[in-house]
């Protein structure tokens, strides 16, 4: 049986289950697409619903229009635009996804390094960082057999907070489940904790790693170097076919002559005009 305070909680929850409007989220689809590249067709319409959820009640707000009016406020575009990318943003990753891209740049790209100077690797997009520590330990690897091999790995994202989960390193111990044991031992620390179990990155997994916030559709990248190799995996199915093809023409700039570029396995380059010849599939060679 419910009590007064019941009935107001259930009206409460009542006002949250009020939908996304077409306009309001025609709104924030344009914003999105304008300034971040990331096209949100009106089937996304419930999905964006579901998760501005969350942070509308965590602001005590009572609709999505209030929110929307806070958001394109003075104050909401200084305060919230981090929060609203780390709610529409996916970060879906895993150690060693795709690994045909391991194997090669262990197999084909690192044997080929003159040994001048350091090996860079840009993981552009690089989420919770599971892609940049899976890179740091095939590098670490090729160093234990090349000693005098040395690399520095840039990751980069959007969202400042996959970053701050990045830089953290500490993971559910069932995502290193694929990497075998002898790496789990070397690179990887357990927790105490076996009612929650976790592995925290070795430190010297994370030293050679840089992390910065980088927005791909700005018109240049805040990077004073060029990289042997370029990460730029299931980003661009986020973006319209003219978008893509800017990004990675803006991304073949911070890539050396000859260096690689490697893409996710739903993604295609197929048509565009960019510095990039095919060698295998997702895996391309800066003209």
């Amino acid at each position: 049986m419910f009590g007064v305070g019941n009935i107001g909680k259930e009206k409460e929850l009542d006002a949250f289950k009020a939908e996304l409007s077409e306009k309001d989220f025609q709104a924030f689809s344009e914003f999105i697409y304008n300034e971040y590249g990331i096209k949100m067709p009106p089937v996304k319409r419930v999905m964006l619903q579901g998760r501005l959820l969350k942070r509308i009640r965590e602001l005590n707000m009572k609709s999505y229009t209030e929110y929307k009016e806070y958001f394109f406020s003075k104050e909401g575009q200084a305060k919230e635009i981090y929060n609203f990318l780390n709610v529409v943003t996916t970060n879906k990753t895993d150690f060693f996804r795709e690994p045909v891209h391991f194997d090669f740049l262990r197999n084909e790209v690192l044997p080929k390094h003159s040994g001048n100077g350091f090996f860079k690797v840009w993981s552009a997009g690089c989420s919770s960082g599971e892609e940049p520590y899976t890179i740091s330990i095939v590098l670490n690897e090729y160093k234990r057999e090349s000693p005098s091999f040395n690399f520095s790995i840039h990751g980069s994202d959007i969202s400042n907070k996959v970053l701050s989960s990045a830089a953290k390193g500490v993971y559910a111990e069932n995502k290193i489940a694929i990497i075998p044991l002898e790496l789990k031992k070397r690179y990887f620390l357990k927790s105490k904790d076996r009612l929650n179990p976790t592995v925290r990155v070795k430190p010297e997994l994370q030293r050679n790693i840089a992390l910065k916030h980088v927005n791909l559709m700005d018109s240049h990248y805040d990077m004073n170097e060029t990289f042997d190799v370029i990460f730029c995996r299931n980003v661009l199915i986020y973006f319209d076919r003219a978008t893509q093809e800017r990004v990675i023409g803006k991304l073949c700039n911070y890539l050396k002559p000859g260096g690689i570029f490697f893409i996710g396995h739903s993604e295609s380059l197929s048509g565009m005009n960019v510095p990039l010849d095919h060698i295998r599939p997702t895996i391309f060679r800066k003209i």
